[in-house]
């Protein structure tokens, strides 16, 4: 055989270089190829289920997140046991995802801990990358103009929705079920949420997201968010230290009305920054990147003062709608959108735990029955603030009342926050859990019903000849 020297060389030094390199040390370097293998088998089960999910729900003239939501639940904790997290103190045993990479690569019990734990992470943190691309979007597609003008009634609903639910909640746990002061306070605090991005995916189904109504519920969303944050902020303290941090509560309402207030008056220099970079950018992606870094930069700057990343997508989206290069840009997100959004989706619908609605559990006998209390009060809450919009006849009252039910991954995390400060005893817990998953699957159908719309599929074009 021909043996050279040099060949051999480049070709030990090329494979050096073509070898697996460890995507993931930063996480586990030893078995960052199996995390890798895993995030991948975790995106083919998501992509899949969210599809599936969505096209039975349009057949069902239903919204086709509900569809996604509904196959995260089928693929989750609550029933196929394939995409599931450690946070509520699952196991690598538990995950069908890990069954498979086991049969695959055998591994000691630490290694699968390690692996379960990494490509879980990695999972949320792309579902987080999804809520943020999908509110970047929804503030594209929000008219800023006329957001401005429902500005007002806006924050009456927010405001509204965010004092009913939390006084008649804490009040009614404190009286009726005899709660303590400070569990019942955290429970009242969770039914102040609202899912801006459930809320908002569909109104952008229903092509209703540009509506009044579709403005004062997205409006009243971001507002409610905001004030849900401060409430969240007052709630933790108080459960940590026992009393409230008031110099944390000023710089929290300052931070996040400064935020978003000067996003807005800003926006004019930001689009024309905007449009002079996309002018002098020539290779491919000279718009979407731009956008992209301008929205994700925002998203940072939400999340590095102590707001949320959502806020600050939402902003940046709400400037870069009034650029020359919108429509084109609109075009150009959703490819990206459709990619990382069903990854949210299906993951809020993964986590949601039906095992709670069962009865024959003793711990969540007392749930249940505290359940029903707090999704009552959940509703009624919320539906009462189409009736805080004032100056505007012919409003449909019912339809933002209804847009402002769901909880969705919100509720999850006051409910996540609660019981990690050991705040909330498990009956409790439950309860918030199942008031967080029934507000979360019921809103979208009574959202189309209440304006009286069927959802239609996009119509295709056809290409002239």
């Amino acid at each position: 055989m021909f043996f050279n020297p040099t060949i051999t060389a480049l070709s030990s030094g090329m494979a050096s270089l073509i070898a697996p390199i460890p995507l993931l040390a930063t996480l586990d370097p030893e078995n960052s190829p199996i995390i890798l293998s895993g995030v991948l088998l975790s995106l083919v089960v998501i992509y899949l289920a969210s599809k599936l999910g969505a096209e039975a729900a349009l057949k069902f003239n239903l919204p086709p997140v509900l569809g996604e939501l509904v196959a995260g639940v089928i693929v989750g904790v609550s029933a196929l046991h394939l995409i599931v997290f450690p946070e509520g103190g699952l196991s690598a045993s538990n995950s069908g995802i890990m069954t498979v990479l086991q049969s695959i690569n055998p591994m000691s019990p630490a290694a699968v801990s390690s692996v379960f734990e990494s490509q879980s992470e990695i999972i949320s943190v792309l579902a987080e990358l999804g809520v943020i691309i999908l509110l970047f979007e929804i503030g594209l597609e929000s008219d800023l103009r006329q957001l401005k003008e429902v500005g007002i009634q806006a924050t009456f609903v927010a405001v509204v929705g965010v004092a009913v639910p939390f006084a008649a909640g804490t009040a009614g746990l404190m009286i009726i079920f005899h709660t303590a002061a400070i569990p019942a306070i955290f429970a009242g605090a969770a039914l102040t949420a609202t899912s801006i991005g459930i809320t908002s995916k569909v109104l952008s189904e229903l092509g209703r997201l540009k509506s009044k109504e579709g403005q004062i519920i997205v409006g009243a969303a971001v507002i409610d968010d905001v004030l849900g944050i401060i409430v969240l902020a007052v709630v933790a303290s108080l459960a940590k230290t026992g009393e409230i941090d008031v110099l944390n509560v000023i710089y929290l309402i300052i931070g996040a009305t400064a935020f978003l207030l000067g996003s807005i008056l800003l926006g004019g220099i930001f689009n024309k920054t905007f449009a002079a970079v996309v002018d002098k950018l020539k290779t491919r992606g000279n718009i979407v990147m731009p956008a992209f870094i301008f929205a994700f930069f925002m998203a940072f700057i939400g999340n590095a003062i102590h707001l949320e990343a959502i806020l600050g997508a939402f902003a940046a989206g709400l400037v870069l709608d009034e650029s020359d290069a919108r429509n084109e840009l609109d075009e150009l997100i959703k490819p990206v959108a459709d990619l990382f959004v069903p990854i949210f989706f299906v993951t809020v619908g993964a986590r949601a735990d039906l095992g709670v609605l069962n009865p024959t559990v003793p711990d969540n006998r007392a749930g249940l029955l505290i359940a029903v209390f707090l999704i009552v009060v959940a509703i009624l809450g919320k539906l009462i603030t189409g009736w805080a919009v004032f100056g505007q006849p012919g409003i449909n009252r019912l339809a933002i009342g209804v847009g402002m039910i769901p909880r969705g991954e919100v509720g999850l995390v006051f409910a996540g926050i609660g019981s990690a400060s050991g705040a909330l005893d498990k009956p409790l817990e439950v309860s918030i859990i199942i008031m967080v998953i029934l507000t979360t699957f019921l809103a979208p159908p009574f959202l189309r019903i209440a304006f009286g719309d069927t959802v239609e599929p996009p119509a295709i074009e056809k290409a002239s000849s």
